[in-house]
């Protein structure tokens, strides 16, 4: 393998520059040594960028990979652009992390970093939640945040988020001007830092506990709608992370009180011994909380992720545990808040629910028949947010007010006290919906057909293509180009009538021969939309090494009858297969 002399000249600098630990150097000279090439180029061929969820990336010495260094490097960057947007204010970042290997450290190292610039960080004790870092942004008055952790991902990761004085993740120009700061730091001894201790004695660093805590269950309070008038016999597990911290609490303030840790998983570990991935969007993940569910005879299993920003949800329906998928999640959360809220006299004039692209289009129609208005935005949560602090800014007018929102991928918030997904107010709100429910002799799915049976059927699939490596990257890129390049005339015997292109910015309509500018911000996806209606969005990753695939169709009944809406849903999830199927083998 012929290696590119500029990536065989960082790797020779990690080797022998002071800048580094005698460990790093050591780990970078034994690949040199061994001449492992491949490593090297995996090591050495970027730099991590910021995408969907900012840094993110496996632990381990080099300009591709998560270290002290790197995060040194992305904080000092931060820090210099503070400096530049915010002159002559006393800047302060709220800071915390999850549960992760490294992330206490990495966290006081960005304290570090910023008391070199004069910036005060206000750090939590411990570990906390990802949300909780997003309400401290806002409630401290703070003018960024940062927070530790890779969300979902194997072990082997660690991450970065980067928050901006509204709470929510960065978003353009930000997160561009920042990423192009760190892009030119080169010298590594050039980067400065104020010790810990020194700075925590100067002002510099002040450690935040129960005051955060308190604040953000006193706003969490309001997010109730009821009182359970039932009492669900509950397993919840953390799966090792953050959510130990705070769910538990949650769930007894709403009135919750037969609820069952799964002892095994309840104790933070960045390691995540008995699970492959801690990512509650995999079955997998569950399967020690559903042992407990049947064993003790739960009516509801939740599950959250290192971070606490996604949400599993397992019931028990007819003596057997059924799991609803991150779109369904979603459109049950957003009937039951405008349906609670409309009942109570609680929906505020002109309503918001907001969405992303790939999610099921059927939390728009659940928005409109409840009075609410709906709009997209692109994937992830920063845009959700962005698109709140629009309108609350008054940049976006006319007035809407959010009531709630979320995403396909297990994440959902409601109300604006928190600028990301929270999986403490989703497991809060699905306990409460699930209590309601029941009371009224209801299950979930029931619910679900319900909404079925007044929108039609929706149904989903996501496929994901993990491509890892410079190799990997190459090979996402290519794809893209090539759907773009040579769009497909047709799926499965049906015509594709339109394609929107996020990078371009452009709808082209085949049936009508036009043109026209989509009004979203810039990114790399594709969407395809059939004549049936059904739809395949494209999405290479923006934080990790994956392509993935949306597929998403509707069902339309010919009556309301439970007997169509049985044969809908199997027409449906049949079509999808079809769809997914042909699609992938287009993309392979």
């Amino acid at each position: 393998m012929t290696i590119d002399p500029n990536i065989l000249n960082r790797a020779k600098y990690w080797a022998s520059s002071e800048a580094f630990d005698q460990d790093t150097r050591a780990e970078i000279r034994s690949l040199l040594d061994s001449k492992n090439d491949r490593e090297l180029i995996e090591r050495f061929y970027r730099d991590l960028e910021f995408g969907t969820g900012g840094l993110r990336g496996i632990m381990g010495a080099g300009t591709s990979r998560m270290n002290l260094y790197n995060v040194r490097k992305a904080t000092t960057a931060l820090a210099l652009y503070l400096k530049e947007q915010f002159p002559g204010v006393a800047i302060q970042v709220a800071l915390s992390h999850d549960c992760r290997n490294h992330a206490r450290e990495f966290a006081k190292a960005s304290a570090e970093v910023l008391a070199a610039y004069g910036i005060r960080s206000l750090i939590t004790t411990e570990l906390r939640p990802t949300p909780m870092l997003s309400f401290a942004v806002r409630h401290f008055g703070c003018q960024a945040g940062i927070c530790v952790t890779a969300s979902h991902n194997p072990a082997i990761y660690n991450g970065y988020k980067v928050y901006w004085n509204t709470g929510g993740q960065l978003v353009p120009p930000h997160d561009q001007a920042i990423i192009k700061l760190y892009g030119a730091i080169q010298d590594y001894s050039s980067l400065k830092f104020t010790p810990y201790d020194e700075a925590l004695q100067k002002g510099l660093i002040k450690e935040v506990g129960d005051e955060l805590d308190d604040a953000y269950f006193s706003r969490l309070a309001g997010v109730q709608l009821r009182r359970p008038a039932f009492q669900p016999k509950i397993v919840y597990t953390p799966i090792h992370g953050t959510g130990i911290t705070a769910v538990p609490r949650a769930l007894k303030m709403f009135g919750f009180e037969d609820v069952h840790l799964v002892a095994e998983q309840s104790v933070p570990n960045g390691d995540f011994p008995t699970v492959a991935s801690p990512n509650p969007e995999d079955h997998e993940a569950l399967a020690m909380a559903i042992a407990l569910g049947e064993k003790i005879h739960a009516d509801l299993i939740l599950a959250t992720d290192p971070d606490s920003d996604r949400i599993a949800v397992v019931v028990r329906e007819n003596e057997k545990f059924v799991q609803f998928n991150g779109n369904q999640l979603c459109c049950l959360l957003t009937e039951y808040i405008l349906s609670s809220q409309k009942e109570k006299g609680k929906l505020p004039q002109d309503p918001l629910v907001i969405k992303t692209i790939v999610t099921s289009d059927l939390e728009r129609d659940i928005a409109l028949h409840w009075g609410a208005s709906c709009e997209d935005t692109l994937t992830g949560f920063k845009w959700i947010c962005d698109l709140i602090e629009a309108y609350e800014s008054g940049k976006r007018t006319p007035y809407r007010k959010f009531v709630c929102g979320g995403e396909e991928s297990y994440g959902f918030m409601c109300d604006s006290f928190v600028r990301d997904k929270d999986a403490i107010i989703g497991c809060s709100l699905a306990a409460e919906m699930l209590a309601h429910y029941r009371s009224l002799g209801k299950t979930l799915t029931q619910v679900l057909d319900e909404i079925f049976l007044r929108h039609g059927v929706y149904q989903e699939s996501l496929y994901t293509l993990v491509l890892p490596g410079k190799e990997g990257a190459d090979k996402i890129e290519a794809m893209m180009v090539n759907f773009r390049n040579n769009p497909p005339q047709t799926l499965d015997g049906l015509k594709i009538a339109k394609i929107w292109d996020l990078e371009t910015l452009l709808e082209t309509d085949r049936v009508q021969k036009s043109t026209q500018p989509i009004d979203l911000p810039k990114s790399d996806v594709l969407q395809f939309f059939l004549e049936d209606g059904s739809k395949i969005s494209v999405r290479p990753s923006g934080t990790e090494p994956k392509i993935k695939f949306y597929i998403s169709v509707k069902q339309s009944l010919n009556d309301l009858s439970l007997q169509s809406l049985d044969e809908a849903k199997r027409t449906a999830l049949a079509r999808v297969a079809k769809l997914e199927e042909a699609f992938v083998a287009l993309a392979k």
